[in-house]
């Protein structure tokens, strides 16, 4: 089937696949943009030391206590880090709650109606960001932009909508493409603005809250509000009344629905992905410092590590699976993603030359690249129309379950047993989605 059957001119869904593309990579840019800021943070937030004399000092006490019995060469910087970490696990397990229930009311409601509402609140949050001069409101800008973290798994929900079946893969791909994108531009621009602070161009903003960490935040709400602006006036809905059928009927939570899909391919698919996406979440947290400890990368070099991965994973989504998802299957394309993860792993455990790392980091790079998209379209292709929101949230809130554990999981692994044990491990860890992924049905291509 071509797309000219669709029931949409092919023109129409093109602008829509755009429209979808630049509202998640302006999404992804003002979330990407505080990564780079951590350290710096911790060091504004705990300007006494150790900062034992407030809450926050007393709860990072035992992350200190961690960092100076890990033998680390610089423990306060470690110290940061699982700090860093720790914001991002609350924040990835706010969109692990929320991604399912923002996904079943778009189900309901619509994906435009949906998206409106959260890129809103993500405005908010970056307004509490702004004014968060006090830890707590920082910790509050992120708990709220966690919880309106849902709208990737409605935009998904969205190129669902707009694509045939059998051009999902290539559809999704857009997301991968707006994630690679995102996050090599959002932590540069990051890096550039955390070198001005506002508090001393203008000294009596202090009053107001601004930190300097405002200006950071001030472009990713600048970001959000042009992305507010280009929905409202561009997204057409995808989801037409006429298409809303009652959906499934669940029991329980929505955060336990990852164990709960009607559909027993959606819900392998599911676990497949969060086994995969807990060993690859762990790799990303530590591979600084594995950059550090086998070639004493700088931060700058570090940085340029990320805009290579980033670099192959949108050549990868862009090129690779966007031309070969229709001829060869999604199926066979997430086992060849999930088999290159495998091969990354050993090959980072041993990689003591510039050559073979940078040689695993590109296979990473194309095990993401390959898998992601393919599994989110096999969880697409497995679904009932009524059900494509709710259940690409929940595979969505899979991925931020992961992404909420296994940076701490593989910060404790690596920093007990050493960085080839862990990524030995990893490459262990992965071959239980590899043999899960063998039993994944070759989903039906035909009419829904």
């Amino acid at each position: 089937m071509s797309e000219s059957n669709h029931s949409e001119p092919a023109p129409n869904n093109r602008s829509r696949l755009g429209v979808i593309f630049l509202t998640l990579f302006l999404d992804l840019v003002g979330f990407s943009i505080i990564f780079p800021l951590f350290p710096s943070m911790l060091d504004y937030y705990l300007p006494s030391g150790d900062g034992s004399q407030n809450l926050l000092g007393q709860l990072i006490a035992p992350l200190a206590s961690m960092a100076e019995n890990s033998g680390a060469s610089d423990p306060r910087f470690m110290t940061a880090v699982l700090f860093g970490g720790i914001l991002g696990s609350l924040y990835s397990i706010l969109q692990f709650i929320c991604a399912p229930l923002w996904g079943a009311y778009s189900d309901r409601v619509g994906r435009r109606k949906v998206l409106l509402i959260t890129i809103s609140g993500l405005a908010l949050s970056y307004i509490a960001w702004f004014f968060a001069a006090s830890f707590w409101i920082l910790v509050l800008a992120r708990i709220l932009g966690g919880a309106m973290g849902g709208n990737l798994s409605v935009a998904t929900a969205a190129v669902a909508d707009t694509t045939t079946r059998e051009k999902r893969s290539s559809g999704l791909a857009i997301i991968g493409i707006a994630f690679g994108l995102g996050f090599i531009v959002g932590p540069a621009i990051g890096g550039l603005l955390a070198k001005i602070d506002l508090t001393e161009l203008a000294p009596s903003l202090k009053a107001l809250g601004v930190n300097p960490f405002s200006m950071p935040a001030l472009v990713s709400l600048i970001l959000t509000i042009i992305n507010l602006v280009w929905v409202s006036r561009r997204f057409t809905e995808t989801l037409p009344a006429s298409k809303r059928d009652t959906p499934t009927v669940r029991k329980g939570l929505a955060v336990f629905q990852i164990f709960q899909c009607p559909e027993p391919a959606t819900r392998r698919t599911n676990f497949v992905y969060l086994i995969y996406m807990l060993a690859f979440s762990g790799m990303e947290f530590t591979l600084t410092f594995l950059a550090v400890e086998r070639f004493g990368f700088s931060p700058a070099q570090n940085g340029g590590m990320f805009v290579f991965i980033g670099l192959i994973l949108v050549l990868v989504q862009g090129g690779i699976v966007r031309r070969l998802a229709a001829p060869v299957g999604e199926k066979r394309l997430a086992l060849a993603g999930l088999a290159c993860g495998v091969a990354a792993f050993l090959a980072l455990a041993m990689a003591l030359q510039l050559g073979l790392f940078f040689g695993a980091l590109a296979l990473m790079a194309f095990s993401i690249g390959l898998a992601s998209p393919t599994l989110s379209a096999l969880v697409s292709l497995y679904s009932k129309e009524s059900d494509q929101g709710a259940n690409l949230g929940v595979f969505r809130s899979a991925g931020s379950l992961a992404r909420a554990i296994g940076p701490l999981l593989a910060a404790f692994v690596y920093f007990a047993y050493g960085s080839q044990s862990a990524y030995l491990f990893g490459a262990i860890v992965v071959m239980i989605p590899l043999l899960m992924a063998f039993k994944l049905p070759t989903p039906s291509k035909g009419p829904a």
